[in-house]
């Protein structure tokens, strides 16, 4: 039977594990739609009402379970209206595949006003993903489709682009392509002398700190296991939380990190930029930084390690471990700081910032511990970087350092599709929930089981403070006129309620969680302390006289 390029796509994204397409179907993509609707039992549309929907969702359903995800739109506007979510894939190392269709092929480059044409649409593609190639006939689209997957399993993980030509997609695949599972690239060897050179740092430290991010999320209990033989603390920020249980007693969050930060002699990056850590608070020489990561240029990037080992933590770990044996130094006084710092850092975090712990305390007490909590760019969302409890890899999710206002609700219903057997918490402003809100419609077309908690201070809430606490109460441009999200959400057929306090917050999350429906709680919300001062920290090592 003969083959053409757009079933060879879909069976090359089911071989390949993917079993949710989020798209948005259009002319140029009419003939992959239409040999999709032959194997939508193994490869499910899930139609969203904008582009920006389908790759948001794409991307949470990567986050929520580590796992390839595809979506797939129309050129030109199509594409664009992508770009927001595959810049928040790239920040966040998410494997997602963007399947994009394109104008004629004699077409590209002539600049005639094709309809959805764009100036070099495969270097855009390119400039947003870690890989992009086009299609070109049937004779190149198993390779293609093969270095596409591959690359989503290779090194260091984040988007990729795939292009078609809509004129390709019926192309004749003119020999059998043979496999369809594209294996992985081999990781980088870690270096056995920078391996003994590390435990030889690490074995004589006695303030050791490990940092944790995204590239940690894999390798949980490695990573309990190596803080617990060495009494060293486990700092995350956003990508890193969830690897250490914030139950743990070496689990500790940036306030705790910042005034342990003086006194580490040495540091242990784990798939992880160190941006904050070394950019920010400041490296002197008394401070010894192991820095191991997949992808060599981070490596250094925030700034020269003692020592950087260029490899997957799934090598460098069991190395490490066997090279550090059984330590022999006590270091029971430096986890009685930690534990005392700790302590009192929360505290004061917690005293600082009492209505929004309130509101945090109020969602973790309902959500179960492998429940998936997606935060936003609002005041609850900047505080849950501190002061929400994580206990399970990959359940809590981030923009990362992209802090891409709007992603939040949509990306957290493709957290929900993808991972239906836990509940799913997305808090958003009211500012940045009018975003992707119109996927409410998605949520009730597909019954995705996402509780949504708007909290409404009908302002661009961080921007107004901003403008208040730095500008002089020079307000301009922030203030809102929001919807009653009640209303609204009841006009999309979705469950809603509102609360007024975190105990109503409360009662509200007990029904709505074990619902399996889409549901939404709207809070009204009135001025909260400024959070910044307890995330963005000034200098506290290596200050010159000056300082």
């Amino acid at each position: 039977m003969t083959q053409t390029v757009a079933g060879l796509t879909v069976e090359t994204l089911i071989a390949n594990g993917i079993d949710n397409l989020y798209c948005l179907p259009g002319v140029q993509n009419d003939p992959f739609f239409d040999a999709l609707y032959d194997r939508s039992d193994a490869l499910v549309p899930i139609h969203t009402r904008h582009e920006q929907g389908a790759a948001y969702m794409a991307l949470g359903a990567a986050l929520a379970t580590g796992e390839p995800q595809a979506f797939c739109v129309v050129p030109g506007p199509g594409l664009l209206n992508t770009a927001a979510a595959l810049s928040t894939a790239y920040a966040t190392n998410a494997p997602v595949l963007a399947l994009v269709s394109e104008i004629h092929s004699d077409a590209i480059g002539q600049g005639l006003g094709a309809l959805h044409e764009i100036p070099d649409q495969l270097g855009v593609l390119g400039r947003l993903t870690r890989q992009a190639e086009r299609v070109t006939d049937g004779a190149t689209a198993h390779a293609v489709l093969q270095s596409a997957f591959t690359a989503l399993r290779s090194g260091r993980r984040g988007p990729v682009g795939v292009e078609v030509p809509t004129d390709v997609w019926n192309a004749t695949v003119e020999s059998s392509p043979g496999d369809l599972v594209a294996p992985p690239r081999p990781g980088p060897a870690p270096d056995p002398a920078a391996v003994a050179e590390a435990a030889e740092l690490i074995a004589a430290a006695e303030r050791p700190m490990i940092v944790v991010g995204g590239g940690a999320q894999p390798f949980s209990s490695e990573i309990c296991q190596l803080a617990e033989q060495l009494s060293a603390p486990v700092l995350a920020f956003r990508m890193g939380r969830g690897v250490m249980p914030s139950d743990h007693p070496l689990s500790i969050a940036t306030p705790t990190g910042y005034q342990l930060w003086p006194h580490t002699d040495v540091v242990i990056g784990l798939g992880t930029r160190l941006a904050m850590a070394q950019s920010t608070w400041g490296v002197d020489d008394d401070l010894a930084i192991i820095h191991i990561d997949i992808d060599a240029d981070e490596i250094g990037r925030a700034g020269p390690p003692a020592v950087g080992i260029h490899a997957d933590l799934a090598d460098a770990l069991p190395l490490l471990a066997d090279a550090l044996g059984e330590s022999s130094l006590d270091r029971s006084a430096w986890r009685s700081t930690v534990a005392q710092t700790r302590a009192e850092a929360e505290a004061a975090c917690a005293a600082a910032l009492a209505p929004q712990y309130g509101w945090l305390g109020a969602i973790r007490a309902e959500l179960p511990a492998e429940g998936i909590f997606v935060d936003e760019m609002t005041q609850c969302g900047y505080v849950s970087w501190l002061g929400y409890e994580v206990f399970r890899p990959r359940t809590f999710i981030s923009a990362g350092y992209q802090g891409t206002l709007g992603y939040g609700f949509a990306t957290a219903l493709g957290a929900a599709h993808a991972r239906r057997d836990v509940p799913v918490v997305s808090i958003v402003g009211d500012g940045g929930a009018l975003f992707t809100i119109n996927e409410l419609a998605t949520a009730v077309r597909h019954d995705i089981p996402l509780t949504t908690i708007v909290f409404n201070d009908h302002a661009y809430g961080n921007v107004r403070r901003i403008q208040h606490e730095r500008y002089g109460g020079r307000v301009i441009a922030s203030d809102l006129t929001s919807p009653d999200f009640v209303k609204l959400a009841d006009s999309f057929g979705v469950r809603a309620m509102r609360a007024s306090t975190p105990d109503e917050l409360r009662i509200s999350l007990r029904e709505t969680l074990g619902s399996g429906e889409p549901a939404v709680v709207e809070v009204p919300f009135g001025e909260v302390p400024f959070p910044w001062p307890h995330i963005v920290k000034p200098r506290i090592r290596g200050l010159q006289p000056s300082e």
